[in-house]
C-alpha cells in the first residue's frame, strides 16, 4: 500500500529481503513462535548444561522449567536481542547461580535456628552439639508444621514468643509449651539423622 497525498496514512514499512537467509533469526521476528521451535533442541542441552552442576535430577528439572518460563518472560518484553541455544544456556546459569544463593541462605537460615535451638533454655537443659547445617536442614523439614513454623518465627525471625503466639493463633502459655515439644522434636529428628549418616 503507498502513501497517499492527503489521507494522512502511512504505508506499512518495507521489509529488509535479506533479514534471516543467514539462517540466524530476523531482528523483531516472532520470538515466541522461534523459541518454541528451538524447544526441542534446546531443552536437551539446556538440562545437561545444569544436572551435573546442581547435582539432582529434580533441581535440574526445576531449573530448566525455569529458564524456559524466564525465556518466555523476556520474549514477551522483547528484550531479546537474538534467541539462541547459547542464550538459553546463559539463562540457565543465572538461574543455577540464583538457586546456590537460595540454598547458601537457606542453609545460613537454618544454622542460625540450629545454633538457636541449641543454646535455648541450656540452664534446663544443656545441647552442646555443634550442628551439621545441612542435617539441621532435613531434620527441621521433618517436623511437623506447626512445630516447624514456631521454631521458624521463634529463632529464625527473632520473634518473642507473645508475637509468636499471635502470629500461631494460641495462647502465650501454649506457645511456650508448643515450642519445649518443637525442640524436643527438633533434637530428635535431628539425632535420628546423626545415627543415619
Amino acid at each position: 500500500m503507498s502513501r497517499s497525498r492527503g489521507t494522512g496514512r502511512r504505508s506499512a514499512p518495507l521489509r529488509n529481503d535479506d533479514e534471516g537467509v543467514d539462517g540466524e533469526p530476523a531482528a523483531g521476528g516472532d520470538q515466541g513462535a522461534e523459541l518454541l521451535a528451538m524447544y526441542d533442541r534446546a531443552l536437551p542441552q539446556v538440562y545437561g548444561y545444569l544436572l551435573p552442576r546442581c547435582g539432582s535430577e529434580a533441581v535440574a528439572e526445576d531449573l530448566t522449567g525455569e529458564t524456559f518460563l524466564a525465556a518466555v518472560a523476556a520474549v514477551q518484553k522483547h528484550s531479546v536481542d537474538r534467541l539462541t541455544v547459547a542464550w538459553l544456556v546463559g539463562v540457565a546459569r543465572h538461574k543455577l547461580v540464583d538457586h546456590w544463593r537460595r540454598q547458601a541462605r537457606e542453609d545460613r537460615n537454618v544454622q542460625v535456628v540450629a545454633d538457636e535451638l541449641a543454646t535455648a533454655g541450656t540452664e534446663d537443659d544443656p545441647w552442646d552439639e555443634q550442628l551439621d547445617a545441612s542435617r539441621a536442614h532435613q531434620a527441621l523439614a521433618e517436623l511437623r508444621g506447626h512445630h516447624r513454623a514456631a521454631l521458624t518465627l521463634r529463632y529464625l525471625d527473632g520473634l518473642p514468643v507473645p508475637e509468636v503466639a499471635d502470629h500461631l493463633g494460641r495462647t502465650v502459655h501454649a506457645t511456650e509449651a508448643l515450642l519445649v515439644r518443637a525442640r524436643s522434636a527438633f533434637r530428635r529428628a535431628y539425632g535420628e539423622r546423626r545415627d543415619d549418616g
